[in-house]
């Protein structure tokens, strides 16, 4: 789909961007969110705390009978549920997300998206990292603990270099994914999610710029039917999400006719008459990209829209508010 032509102001060092949105990351999990970032997410399990005295109404299994059997009377372990998740976000690197009618393109504003939730992950004491899939191959950094290297992390993410507009699509690595992070952990997909029709899937054979943790096979790329290859498996092993930034022009042509837009993704301008069939195209264009972005993530809490004109940490905060009201009312 054709774009408007791109900003050109310089972008500040990543490192800059990050510091501004860590100050309102934590203003927003200390005032805002509070407990709603952790309560979206489901534990890995639950762990012991400590012994304490067993009170009426209490689980008997729970009672700890050394204890009881030394202090003459009964004591039970109390359980909490394990607090570190894993983050493991895959950044799908387009040339499409290049598109910019505003002042931003889709990429940077995606790319803020992804750096507030690497900064939640930091700021709750979880375990983030990120797989960065371009045209030119892919880059993964393990996921690691603590501001500092979740900061370092983040900022490599944030400087990796865009693709160049005939790089094509990237490929995911969907197979090592599958054993990228631990089970349960929670998986965020960033990426434009164009409408790409079923077709013969492809090998990826660019190299990766990272040591992998273990030697992984070639996986298949492309997204037959809508749907990567393993896409039911990575969703029963991680709790699945998807985010997709959206630029108004995508949403609804301007009105009139005749303006001038830059295509991302053949890399020239492009004049666009305006006209019933042209926005017919766009219509179906529409309604193909949100049926294929369903089949993804058929639950509608697990995927989020943005706009690029949108504040993005309120976007956010929304998502989880709405997560963890479902959440609540599913533990009823």
């Amino acid at each position: 789909m054709a774009a408007a032509t791109p900003t050109t102001s310089p972008a500040p060092s990543p490192l800059a961007v990050l510091r501004q949105l860590e100050w309102r990351v934590r203003h927003a999990v200390e005032n805002v969110l509070s407990g709603e970032y952790r309560s979206t997410f489901r534990g890995r399990g639950m762990e012991f705390d400590q012994v304490v005295k067993y009170e009426f109404g209490d689980d008997v299994r729970d009672i700890d009978w050394n204890v009881t059997a030394r202090l003459g009377e009964p004591y039970r372990k109390k359980f909490v549920e394990e607090r570190e998740v894993t983050l493991l976000l895959v950044f799908e690197d387009s040339p499409s997300l290049h598109f910019g009618s505003g002042a931003q393109s889709k990429r940077e504003a995606l790319l803020e998206i992804a750096g507030l939730v690497m900064l939640l992950g930091a700021v709750n004491r979880d375990r983030v990292g990120f797989v960065h899939a371009a045209p030119g191959g892919n880059f993964f950094r393990q996921p690691v603990r603590g501001r500092g290297q979740i900061l370092h992390a983040a900022a490599t993410l944030l400087a990796r270099p865009a693709p160049a507009p005939t790089g094509g699509p990237p490929e995911i690595p969907w197979h090592f994914l599958a054993r990228a992070a631990p089970k349960h952990s929670v998986l965020i997909w960033l990426g434009d999610f164009p409408p790409r029709p079923a077709g013969r899937e492809h090998r990826r054979t660019e190299p990766v710029e990272a040591p992998w943790p273990e030697p992984v096979e070639a996986p298949q790329g492309g997204r037959g039917g809508g749907q990567p290859e393993g896409w039911a498996v990575l969703q029963r092993r991680y709790q699945t999400m998807g985010f997709r930034v959206d630029d108004p022009w995508e949403r609804a042509l301007p009105p009139g006719e005749n303006f001038a837009a830059y295509d991302p993704t053949a890399g020239r301008l492009v004049t666009l008459d305006g006209s019933a069939a042209e926005r017919a195209a766009h219509a179906t264009w529409c309604f193909a990209r949100e049926n294929a972005w369903q089949s993804l993530f058929p639950d509608p809490l697990s995927r989020l829209v943005i706009a690029t004109d949108q504040n993005r940490l309120d976007a956010l905060v929304r998502f989880f508010h709405a997560r963890m009201k479902t959440g609540a009312r599913a533990r009823r």
